[in-house]
């Protein structure tokens, strides 16, 4: 509803905080009728808790060289230690916090920029959406994991460097969504009602267009947490990620390669970490999935 619908009807105002408090609760149903979502929650919740606690519940330094090397897994290292004699558990939960903030801080990175791009090509076109969308159709070209390894052997590895080659892979999809939803909402009525009052293009792009154009960009963004998780896996694996000092789960799971069969547990345990993260969050992605999908039906 506009601001001078809402002043013409002083009681429009009292009727938008029951809308949100009823999205919420469709939310909290969506996810108790689906129980895929509901375990891919609680799931994320506790890496999530892990991530952020880390080095505090970390039963060991993580880098500490014990004297029970390759170690199965008992009740002193419940995962066991790795050939260094390093406890598995306490390098799989610092980890979780380094893989977890790369994958969110790189989708982060790149949502806004690609969405920043994919809005003001989408709005303005001519020249502009020519030589936006001419960048971004290159790059769609390639492989998004292939872009992330050639920006890795540009920039170097280490963790900085490894978020900022993961978002620019990861920010054409962002584009493209933002652009396309933009073309086609940018001539709705209430887009020619804000020029009508003057207001500037920013304005319109930022609180008029965006907000409406939000859901295939959370489900895309949730999507891509994951892939930015793997990607991130992938390169550490193939020792293009962060520092040997700084475990993460592809780390973890390269330094295991040479080892896998005389001790399982150091492939299987940070291979299930990940599992387990990529699939909830594509659970929790298919749930917002429906759920956006439901409330723009209704808006309809």
């Amino acid at each position: 509803m506009s601001e001078r619908a809402a002043i013409a009807d002083p009681g429009a105002e009292d009727e938008a905080p029951p809308r949100r408090r009823a999205g919420w609760a469709e939310l909290r149903a969506l996810l108790w009728r689906d129980k895929k979502a509901l375990v891919g929650t609680v799931v994320l919740a506790v890496f999530a808790l892990t991530a952020i606690l880390g080095v505090a519940i970390a039963p060991y330094d993580p880098n500490a060289m014990l004297y029970d090397m390759m170690g199965a897994p008992s009740l002193a290292h419940p995962l066991g230690t790795d050939d260094l004699g390093r406890d598995l558990l306490s390098r799989i939960v610092v980890g979780t916090q380094v893989s977890l903030f790369i994958g969110v801080s790189t989708v982060a990175i790149s949502l806004v920029i690609g969405v920043a791009l994919g809005l003001y090509a989408g709005y303005y076109g001519g020249w502009l959406d020519t030589v936006i969308m001419r960048y971004i159709d290159l790059q769609w070209a390639f492989p998004n994991f292939i872009i992330a390894v050639y920006l890795v052997a540009v920039f170097g590895t280490g963790i900085v460097n490894l978020i900022v080659a993961i978002s620019l892979a990861f920010l054409d999809d962002f584009a493209r969504i933002a652009r396309s939803m933009v073309l086609s909402v940018k001539e709705e009525q209430y887009v020619a009602a804000a020029r009508t009052t003057g207001a500037s293009d920013t304005r319109i792009i930022w609180r008029h267009i965006l907000p409406n154009v939000t859901a295939p960009i959370i489900v895309q963004a949730t999507v891509s947490v994951s892939y930015a998780i793997l990607a991130e896996a992938s390169l550490s694996f193939l020792g293009l990620g962060v520092e040997a000092s700084t475990p993460t789960w592809g780390l973890i799971l390269a330094e295991a390669r040479s080892f896998i069969s005389r001790a399982w547990w150091l492939g299987i345990f940070p291979g299930v970490a990940i599992m387990l993260t990529v699939l909830s969050i594509n659970f929790i992605g298919d749930a917002l999935r429906d759920f956006l999908d439901v409330r723009e039906t209704g808006n309809i």
